[in-house]
């Protein structure tokens, strides 16, 4: 699998392209703007597009979506349900953020803990991961051992709770009890920065390491 990450909007988010080598089939993860940049991305790796794969529905990941899916005529795949609400308001967060208009849309699927998606003839697994937003979903390619976790956890943070449906307790169970234990050498791209490992955040970060207790 071929990986390239796009930073786009002011917030930086790290738009994903995942391209499965042997077929150059592509999936953009979380396509929250600039889309002409994604779009030269996607001609660089030579890659087709198959689907739009989201974490969550906050307008710095999803607010690109329904623009790049009409104009590549690709379906949207995830979050989870409990996110609908956001996708809802993804004009009035594009008003409140000062982003260019988003439009609301409805996924073609929604996506459930066990749950997998494929791309070419990568199969990656879906965790439900909420605490960040309630349908939160992490896409893990065991084969790879690679997780884009969204903004679950960062490089020595973990994301906000304090938009709303967010819970801090919710969060810290994500990570302990469901990324924590798919094995400290699982490196995973977040949402916002560097990448890191699920190894090295179990070491030292402040907000969820083993050490905290």
């Amino acid at each position: 699998m071929s990986v390239a990450v796009v930073p786009v909007t002011a917030f930086e988010q790290n738009c994903t392209i995942l391209m499965c080598q042997e077929t150059q089939q592509a999936a953009i993860v979380d396509p929250g703007g600039d889309l002409p940049r994604v779009r030269s991305q996607l001609e660089k790796m030579g890659a087709k597009p198959v689907k739009i794969l989201l974490t969550h529905a906050h307008i710095d990941h999803a607010g690109g979506t329904a623009a790049l899916a009409r104009d590549l005529d690709i379906p949207v795949i995830g979050p989870q349900k409990e996110d609908e609400f956001w996708i809802q308001s993804l004009p009035q967060q594009s008003m409140m953020f000062g982003f260019p208009k988003a439009e609301a849309f409805t996924p073609d699927q929604w996506l459930n803990d066990g749950d997998t998606v494929t791309v070419g003839k990568v199969t990656l697994q879906v965790i439900h991961t909420p605490g960040h937003t309630p349908g939160h979903v992490v896409f893990f390619d065991p084969n790879a051992k690679l997780a884009l976790v969204g903004d679950v956890i960062f490089n020595g943070s973990i994301g906000r709770t304090d938009f709303p449906r967010g819970n801090f307790d919710e969060l810290v169970a994500s990570i302990r009890g469901k990324l924590f234990p798919l094995g400290d050498d699982i490196e995973f791209i977040c949402g916002h920065g560097p990448n890191s490992t699920f190894g090295k955040e179990r070491q030292t970060n402040p907000f969820v390491s083993d050490h905290r207790g």
